[in-house]
């Protein structure tokens, strides 16, 4: 099968097409560097040849809700229209757990690409995930002040994101499937915790400064709204085993 994935360069997209590759899928990236510029919708029609199913795990490194709606609302229109036009059968989005309970920030752009996804006349497929292990590493790297860590209190189920890729080529090969249930991590975590560890597992410097983010943001990260429900499909590899991988190494700054 020829898969295309869009956002394939980055955390989650790399997995994806290794995991393709692995079972035996031409996978084809949607990056910049090979030519496809999904804000621009260039290099989108040639790409698209012979391809069955794209994948769309693309995002962008954003909390402004304006930013992410047009972010995901330009490459999501973008995607749909050179699929219909190339006759692509399966829509395969990722998005988030609580991403439509709680649209705000980056959330908003997440909601947003459900909704265009959902009304699409491209037969599709929407796979909600919770956060990767990596999001401890992202945290402390974009919230960074000098030698303090300011981590958001936030409640969450952390999970791999090799695992996710996996969840997301069973997909790919099952065929459009509409909303599919949830895929979480299998224990939740607090976000501080997480943080401290993972200072104690690579040898990052920092002080760590636990704060409660302010307003609606704020009450979902810490409320539970994004943790899987009942019904929700659950990875199996935990926060700890991650660390212990040596996976955080390849990211993660070890000096203020």
């Amino acid at each position: 099968m020829r898969i295309a994935v869009a956002g394939g360069t980055g955390v989650l997209g790399r997995h994806v097409v290794e995991v393709a590759q692995a079972r035996g899928h031409d996978a084809v990236v949607f990056a910049r560097g090979q030519g496809v510029d999904l804000v621009a919708g260039t290099g989108l029609a040639a790409a698209l040849d012979g391809v069955e199913v794209v994948v769309d795990v693309t995002s962008i490194p954003t909390q402004s809700a304006r930013e992410s709606d047009t972010f995901y609302r330009t490459v999501t229109r973008n995607l749909l229209t050179a699929e219909t036009a190339a006759g692509v059968a399966h829509h395969l989005a990722l998005s988030i757990v609580g991403a439509v309970e709680a649209p705000y920030g980056y959330y908003s752009g997440k909601a947003l690409q459900e909704q265009l996804v959902s009304q699409s006349k491209v037969p599709w497929t929407i796979q909600r995930a919770t956060q990767f292990h990596e999001i401890a590493g992202q945290i402390t790297e974009r919230l960074r002040r000098g030698p303090f860590l300011i981590v958001p209190k936030m409640r969450c189920q952390p999970v791999s994101a090799r695992e996710v890729a996996a969840r997301l080529i069973d997909l790919a090969e099952a065929g459009p499937a509409g909303r599919v249930p949830d895929f979480g991590g299998p224990q939740d975590e607090q976000m501080v915790d997480m943080v401290r560890a993972l200072k104690a597992a690579t040898g990052m410097k920092g002080w760590v400064v636990p704060t409660p983010l302010p307003g609606a943001v704020g009450r979902a990260l810490r409320d539970g709204t994004l943790i899987p429900g009942p019904g929700a499909d659950h990875g199996t590899e935990t926060f700890d085993a991650w660390l212990r991988s040596g996976a955080a190494s390849d990211f993660v700054p070890r000096t203020p």
